[in-house]
């Protein structure tokens, strides 16, 4: 799979601060569907945490994480995420979109796959 279009629904320009920010981006690859993912910052995990006053990561769908947010970091970070028919950038879009019961019937499925093997 290959890039076709990174977009962003505010100017790079307008970002506070690039090592300490998150943005939402829109990704169209060559299969002309666009994927919407979260790239954020290490320090901007941080900063969530300490406004939240917690001393951990919460459960939330995963990021693209960068050291600065820039074009070219954003680039780079997303095309690690292509081999195997971009299978981590799907995953990335999808895993707050799963529905609980595909999620229980794939659990289910995989024990029995491993409880018929043992």
């Amino acid at each position: 799979m290959k890039i076709n279009k990174i977009s962003f629904p505010i100017s790079l320009l307008q970002v506070n601060n690039g090592k300490d920010d998150n943005i939402d981006i829109f990704v169209e690859l060559d299969d002309g569907f666009t994927y919407t993912l979260v790239v954020c910052t290490p320090k901007n995990l941080e900063t969530l945490m300490k406004r939240e006053n917690i001393e951990y990561l919460p459960a939330m769908p995963p990021m693209i994480i960068v050291n600065e947010i820039t074009e070219g970091n954003i680039r780079k970070a997303l095309e690690t995420n292509l081999d195997n028919n971009a299978y981590w950038l799907k995953l990335y879009y999808l895993a707050g979109e799963f529905d609980m019961e595909v999620v229980e019937n794939t659990l289910n499925r995989i024990k029995s796959e491993i409880e018929w093997i043992l």
